[in-house]
Order: structure tokens, then sequence, then C-alpha cells
């Protein structure tokens, strides 16, 4: 942990508002629910959290020994797999900003416990910890073991991948069970061809409006 007065870097930041890579916390009161951040992050890009910062902007500072205790605990205790958290703590006009910074995870997907204590995949999307689909979990998991499924797997472009392909490339995207519906198939059989596309980087996820997509890339 790193204490500096290199105010003018924490405000540069908080003008930056809240967006994929940053979320304001004013305290830090319950290590299963800042989990859920750590582990959103986890499985996107990465990201920090400021904690001792309202959702305005505006700076409330916090006591950095107990709010660094309390991320540490949720980082290894409510993330699954344990998660890494570095800190620094910034001195702006008296009061301490903790800079939480969360690496994107080497082992993915990562879970976190809900509120009745139900393990989930989060992910970051833009200001806010999503509830990752079925379907990115299982991109997640394959991404892990992208050797292996690259060995174990081939796949050609038959009739239910071009159906798909030549949708997104006339509409731009689709979610998992309209392309089931519109190549007459299962479920399982659509997610299995939509991880394999992925993994030969033919088609990417995004979130619109609550909703997963297939898009192509």
């Amino acid at each position: 942990m790193m204490k500096t007065k290199k105010s003018h870097y924490i405000q540069d930041l908080i003008l930056e508002g809240e967006h994929e890579h940053q979320d304001f916390k004013y305290q830090i009161t319950d290590a299963r629910k800042i989990a859920r951040s750590i582990a959103a992050f986890a499985n996107n890009s990465g990201g920090h959290l400021l904690i001792g910062v309202k959702d305005n902007g505006n700076i409330a500072g916090v006591r950095s020994d107990e709010e660094i205790y309390m991320i540490e605990t949720a980082a290894q205790m409510y993330c699954r797999p344990e998660q890494h958290v570095t800190f620094k703590v910034y001195n702006i006009n008296g009061k301490s900003v903790v800079k939480a910074d969360i690496a994107e995870a080497e082992e993915k997907p990562v879970e976190a416990p809900d509120d009745n204590g139900v393990w989930h995949v989060y992910y970051r999307v833009a200001d806010e910890n999503v509830l990752a689909s079925r379907l990115h979990e299982r991109i997640m998991s394959r991404a892990a073991n992208e050797e292996t499924a690259q060995a174990d797997e081939t796949i050609s472009y038959s009739e239910r991948e071009q159906v798909l392909l030549q949708y997104l490339r006339e509409h731009g995207g689709i979610t998992l069970d309209g392309y089931k519906r519109l190549a007459h198939i299962s479920e399982e059989t659509a997610m299995r061809t939509v991880v394999a596309l992925h993994g030969m980087g033919v088609v990417s996820i995004e979130y619109h409006d609550g909703q997963c997509l297939i898009v192509g890339t």
C-alpha cells in the first residue's frame, strides 16, 4: 500500500465519472456486496474502485485501514476463485481516498454471492454490475481453457452457422433465444455454436438494454 498526495490524479479520475472500469464507493459496509464489483471487473478487463467518493463525485474520505480490510475480505472470501486487489491511499485536503485496483482475472468466470448467498457470475457493463448470461459464462469458461477447446473442437460453416452470420451481417445482433428460433435448433446447440464461433473470433458478446446480444466482429 502506498500513501501519496497526488490529489490532481484522483480529481481527474473523479471527473471521468463512473464507467466500465471505474466505480465510486462512499464506504464499504458489506464484503459480499463489494465482492460483486470485484468479480464484475475481474470478469471484464479489470478496473478500480475509488472508496471515499460519493456517487456525485464529492470526496467524503474514509478510514483507509478499515476499507482495505473489508475489500481484502471480499476478494478472498467472497470471490470464487479468490482475487488479488492492490491499494493506494490518496490524501485529498485531509481526507483519505482509497484506490483499489482489480486486474482482469486469469481464471474466469469469477463468482460472487448475492444477498441470499447464491453464487452468480457478474460482469461490468458501463457503470453497472450485471448478471452475466449463461451464454457469456460458457464463453468465459471456454476462453479459460482455450488451448484444450481448440484442440478438441473444429467447426465448419454448416447451415446453422451460415444462418447466424448472415443475420448478423444484415441486422447487427441477436439474442441466443432469437438465434435458436431463427435456426430451429435447441438452446444447447445454439449455445455450443456461438461459443465455438466466439472462440474463432467470428462473433462477440455485447450487453444492451439488459439483453446479452451476439454480434459480428
